[in-house]
Parts: structure tokens; C-alpha cells; sequence
């Protein structure tokens, strides 16, 4: 079946809340049915803004600086814990993210009201895993006990949002993309186990409310609209999908995966074919490029072939699909994110289904 939905991943590089979600409800008018703040303001470098909070807290101290390889930017701080403070005594500052995301929550509720956000799209919030902001900041001897602490932090925050926030109108999404860094043995990790990472990521599902849809967002990194490795086919996002499927006590509603751009070998998507998520989980495929200029000619037509004749392999069958980004757009140049957005609705218009 042609894709019918957009899913958007988190940022966009525009000025502000209110002009993402107007510029989102202008140009895409179906096929949307969670929206994203943007990630605007402190959070537009997704979890920088976090490790900027962790540099600034007593509780730790420097341990040098943390070389990316294959990425042009500045190292990033390395930190330790402090002399005789322990992992479980650390006291966590504001987080930050409820208090934006209840922000946010009053424009999205005035721009619903007017009809700018159609009836029936919820507020997306969008949350790193505990894992994200600790495994590339702290020394390793420090990351285990830091991450439950984090992690209980980052819970606790999110619990502040749902209690301010009508279920019925708001879904979260937890962005996995240090855990692939992991996986893959990228970014200068060493190559993580799979089943050391599913445990985690369930318990991140968990813990939002069943009247709450939840989601993943499954990526390979921005750097540069870079990956830190192109990854070689489906394989492994199948896998990861399917191990938090089985583990996790709530069904995951959504999954974005990760298509390289122009990407067009069968081969690549032959994996779903494996898939055994369930009809309730909605899957996303990232088939908008960030450069429109650099979509070859006949791509998304083969993309959208593939991804129809293997899911129709899978357990599941043949199944609605939607579109998306392969990361955010909060790196992408701000002139670009209107023809980007333009291009979400014209590949619905020209590959989707247009019931």
C-alpha cells in the first residue's frame, strides 16, 4: 500500500513554536497526525542543551574532552563524578523538558482551536532515552550508575508533563540514536549487544501511560546530514523494533527508520520482510531527503515498491505506511524547511495514497 501519513521526528529549524506548527498545518493539510514543537530555542542541538546543564553541576568535574570520530565539530566535554559524590546522591537540576513541552501545549491548544492544527492531531513530545546524554559525556566507570540516576530524573520530568497535560490530546517519542551508535560500534564505542540495549528502551515505553500513544525514532545521527555509518540495509532497526516489541509490557505505537537518501536497493529494505510488530504500530520511512535538489529521479518510486513488496512478506502483511525525515530538521537550513515540508505533501500527493 503507498504511504497516507508524515511523521515528523522532532526539530525544525525554524524562529519559534507557534511558526513550526503554522508552517506544518499551511503546507502539509493531511496525512498529519502528531506535531512537534520544533525542539525550538535551548533544545534545537537535541541533547546539548542537557550536557550544558551536567558541566554546570557541582556534582561533577572535567575528565578532558571526547573526540567524534569522522565528525566536524568541537570535542565534547568528558566528565566524571566529582570527589566522594556518588552516582545515586547526584541531585539532578530542572531538566527542562516539561516545562517547554507545557509551553508548547497552549500554543498547539490555541492554533487547534482555530483550525491551523486540524481536530484530532496531538502534541508530540519528544524525549532522549536516559542513555543518550550520559554514555557520550561521562567516563565510562561512571555511566552505569549515572544512567539509573538519569534516568530517574528524565522519568520524573516526563511525569510532570503527563500530569499537566490532557492524555487525549499528546503522544511521546523517545529518540533511539546513541543506542545505534552503540550497536554499530560507532562513534567510538565499542559494539554493544543487543540484548544489553533492549531492556532500556522497554522501559522507556513503559513508562508512558497506555492512554498515551508512545513512539521510537530509530537514527543513525546529523551530523552534517551525516550518519556516523550508512548503515547497510534495514537489519538491524528491524531487529531493534522487533526486540522491544517482545519486551516491552505496552504496545510501541510508532517506529521512523532510517533511509539513507537516494537510497534505492532492494536489498536495503528486504528486512522487513522479518518485521513482527504488531497492525497497532504505525511505521514511518524516511523518504524525504534534506537537500530536495539531491532526490534522483525515479527514488522514492522504487523506495515506495520495495518497502510495499517486503513489508507485504512480514507477519503483519500489507499495511498503511507514512513518511518522514531521516533525523530532525533543526540542522537543516532554515530557508530549506519550507520546500522540505512542501516535499512531505508532494510525495504524498504523487506516491501516496490519496483516499
Amino acid at each position: 500500500m503507498p504511504p497516507s501519513r508524515v511523521h515528523f521526528n522532532g526539530s525544525v529549524n525554524l524562529p519559534d513554536t507557534e511558526t513550526v506548527m503554522r508552517e506544518i498545518g499551511s503546507r502539509i493539510p493531511r496525512g498529519v497526525r502528531r506535531i512537534t514543537d520544533g525542539e525550538t530555542g535551548e533544545r534545537y542541538y537535541w541533547i546539548m542543551f542537557q550536557v550544558q546543564k551536567f558541566a554546570a553541576m557541582p556534582d561533577f568535574q572535567p575528565a578532558g574532552t571526547r573526540e567524534l570520530p569522522g565528525v566536524d565539530q568541537p570535542p565534547m566535554p568528558l566528565l566524571r563524578l566529582a570527589d566522594g559524590v556518588a552516582a545515586e546522591d547526584v541531585r539532578w537540576p530542572d531538566l527542562g523538558y516539561a516545562a517547554a513541552y507545557t509551553d508548547s501545549y497552549g500554543i498547539f491548544r490555541r492554533l487547534q482551536d482555530d483550525g491551523t492544527i486540524p481536530p484530532g492531531v496531538r502534541f508530540q513530545m519528544q524525549y532522549p532515552t536516559p542513555l543518550a546524554p550520559i554514555a557520550g559525556t561521562f567516563v565510562p566507570e561512571d555511566q552505569e550508575g549515572l544512567v539509573a540516576s538519569y534516568q530517574a530524573a528524565l522519568f520524573a520530568d516526563l511525569d510532570r508533563a503527563l500530569a499537566q497535560l490532557p492524555h487525549e490530546q499528546i503522544a511521546v517519542q523517545w529518540d533511539v540514536a546513541v543506542e545505534f551508535a552503540m550497536l554499530e560500534g560507532g562513534f567510538g564505542f565499542a559494539r554493544t549487544p543487543l540484548g544489553q540495549i533492549t531492556p532500556g528502551l522497554a522501559r522507556c515505553a513503559d513508562h508512558v501511560p497506555d492512554d498515551v500513544p508512545v513512539g521510537m525514532h530509530l537514527c543513525y545521527g546529523d551530523a552534517g546530514h551525516q550518519h556516523f555509518k550508512q548503515p547497510e540495509s534495514l537489519a538491524l532497526q528491524v531487529q531493534v523494533a522487533n526486540a522491544v516489541t517482545a519486551v516491552a509490557r505496552r504496545p510501541v505505537n510508532w517506529f521512523s527508520f532510517t533511509v539513507p537518501q537516494a537510497q534505492r536497493d532492494s536489498d536495503y529494505f528486504a528486512p522487513l520482510a522479518d518485521l513482527r510488530t504488531g497492525p497497532e504500530t504505525e511505521l514511518y520511512f524516511a523518504l524525504v531527503p534534506y537537500y530536495p535538489a539531491s532526490q534522483a529521479t525515479g527514488t522514492t518510486a522504487q523506495q515506495v515498491t520495495h518497502i510495499d513488496t517486503h513489508l507485504a512478506k512480514s507477519t503483519a502483511g500489507s499495511r498503511d505506511w507514512g513518511i518522514c525525515t531521516e533525523c530532525g530538521m533543526g540542522r537543516v537550513q532554515a530557508d530549506d524547511v519550507p520546500t522540505l515540508l512542501d516535499l512531505h505533501r508532494t510525495i504524498l500527493d504523487t506516491h501516496g495514497d490519496n483516499r
